[in-house]
């Protein structure tokens, strides 16, 4: 299995880099994409293929915005993977254990922002020293140090079984469960508080409102709820498209008007 985590944790080192520095965000660390791979890579793509898909529905609403981050689906969907298709256990079983094992590594992720955010006097100390060179090649080498954590997390997990994860996080003490789990609670309340107040106005607004009485009073999935959202986007842009090339129109029509006329 050792040689099977090399592999797993080479192939998400370079993931972690492509992602968000060359390919921009969110193009290859979505489950649909690294659980067939680490399929590949163990041996049994037809496993990976399955279980990305269904690992993608079950993180498509996750997405680290601002402050939130809800869930790591990166690795949890290489673990669940890898855990099924090692131990021979079912697809089910995999999938199971991928959202508590994603939302222990981000709380992990969590616990290491304050270190990076302590290193910003440092970033604007080396920018206002007007070198680039230097600027880029410091700013790559801790892009590329920061994934680190991860990978060593990823290796000894693959390596010692998903049965050995769930063990030791069995085995700490409940305060230290409990405290990681309100910090994700707090990070999930930070997080969709900033990306609302940046999205929200009088126009939109009552759109909260109508969600909360939909998942509270009416019980309804986010499924649905995203369904409804849509076709209320599509119904309002079509609207507002109908409108613009109306008024286009008749902007256009009262120009060739005055044009006549000067003639």
């Amino acid at each position: 299995m050792v040689s099977a985590a090399l592999q797993i944790c080479l192939a998400y080192y370079i993931i972690a880099i492509l992602d968000p520095y060359i390919m921009s965000w969110q193009c290859l660390n979505r489950p649909i994409v690294v659980a067939p791979l680490a399929g590949l890579i163990l041996g049994d793509f037809k496993t990976g293929i399955i279980m990305g898909a269904s690992l993608e529905s079950i993180f498509m609403g996750i997405s680290a915005i601002g402050g939130s981050i809800p869930a790591d689906a990166t690795t949890s969907s290489i673990i669940a993977v890898a855990y099924t298709i090692l131990t021979g256990a079912d697809i089910e079983a995999g999938l199971a254990i991928a959202l508590p094992i994603g939302t222990v590594m981000a709380s992990i992720a969590g616990m290491f922002t304050p270190i990076w955010a302590s290193l910003a006097a440092y970033w604007e100390k080396l920018a206002a020293e007007c070198n680039p060179r230097k600027f880029a090649f410091q700013t790559i080498g801790f892009s590329c140090l920061t994934p680190l954590i991860n990978v060593v997390i990823l290796f000894f997990a693959v390596s010692y079984g998903v049965e050995g994860l769930n063990a030791f996080l069995a085995g700490m003490p409940t305060w230290v469960m409990t405290g990681l789990g309100a910090a994700t609670s707090m990070m999930l309340g930070v997080g969709f508080a900033i990306l609302t107040s940046m999205i929200w106005n009088n126009e939109v607004g009552i759109f909260f409102f109508v969600g909360y009485v939909l998942v509270a009073y009416l019980g309804m999935a986010t499924l649905p709820i995203a369904i409804l959202g849509a076709a209320i986007a599509i119904t309002m842009f079509m609207g507002e498209k109908r409108s613009i090339d109306l008024k286009n129109s008749l902007a256009s029509a009262a120009a060739k008007t005055d044009e006549e006329d000067f003639f």
